[in-house]
């Protein structure tokens, strides 16, 4: 294992080890965490645009004036 990332490798083996019930409790701590809310928030939206095609931002702009 690269060292890059092995300790969030090894704290997710042992999340996905624990009882459902635990790893509830520890979501539902994140989630209370506003900072980490919108990072996951961030990626969730990030990772959902993935395949979606770009466009420029003139072009966004004139479908966008008034």
């Amino acid at each position: 294992m690269k060292t890059k990332g092995a300790t969030a490798e090894i704290f997710y083996e042992a999340f996905k080890t624990m009882p459902k019930k635990e790893q509830n409790v520890f979501l539902m701590k994140v989630l209370k965490d506003e900072r980490l809310r919108e990072d996951l928030i961030d990626i969730a939206i990030a990772e959902s645009r993935v395949k979606s095609k770009g466009r420029r931002f003139k072009d966004f702009l004139k479908e966008h004036e008034n």
